[in-house]
C-alpha cells in the first residue's frame, strides 16, 4: 500500500467529519483539501478558526507520522495560528504542511492554508512530540 493510501486508510473520525481529503504525502510535504461547509462556519458564513486549526493540526501530525518508524506515535504539544483572511462557504481550502525541524524528540511543521487560487488564509506552526 502506498503512503497516501495508508494515510487515507488510517484517517481519524474527526478528520473525516471535517471532510479532509488528502491529495499527496511524502516525507517532506503533505497536501490536503477541505471544502468550507456551512456547519464549519461562524455566524457570518466564514470558516471557523477552530476548523482551520484542526485542519492544519491534522496535516502537521500526518507529516510527523510519515517520518516515524512503524511503531512510532506523536501528539501535538504546541500550535500557533496566524489568521490572515476569511474563507466563505463553498471555497475549497488547500493545506500544505512542510517540516521546519525533524528531530528525535520533536518535529516542527508549518502549514499554509490557501484558497484554490492562492489567497493566503492562515499560517500554522506546530510542534509534535515524538513518542516511542
Amino acid at each position: 500500500m502506498d503512503l497516501l493510501a495508508r494515510i487515507q486508510d488510517r484517517m481519524l473520525p474527526f478528520s473525516k467529519l471535517l471532510g479532509i481529503r488528502f491529495v499527496s504525502a511524502t516525507h517532506d510535504r503533505v497536501v490536503a483539501e477541505l471544502t468550507v461547509r456551512e456547519d464549519l462556519c461562524t455566524r457570518h458564513s466564514t470558516v471557523h478558526g477552530g476548523c482551520l486549526m484542526a485542519f492544519a493540526d491534522t496535516l502537521g501530525a500526518t507529516g510527523t507520522v510519515v517520518n516515524l518508524p512503524e511503531d512510532g506515535r506523536t501528539t501535538t504539544i504546541e500550535s500557533k495560528t496566524n489568521f490572515i483572511a476569511a474563507a466563505p462557504v463553498g471555497v475549497t481550502l488547500v493545506g500544505e504542511a512542510t517540516p521546519v525541524h525533524r528531530g528525535k524528540r520533536t518535529q516542527v511543521w508549518q502549514t499554509r492554508i490557501t484558497t484554490g487560487d492562492g489567497k493566503l488564509i492562515a499560517v500554522v506552526t506546530q510542534t509534535q512530540l515524538v513518542l516511542s
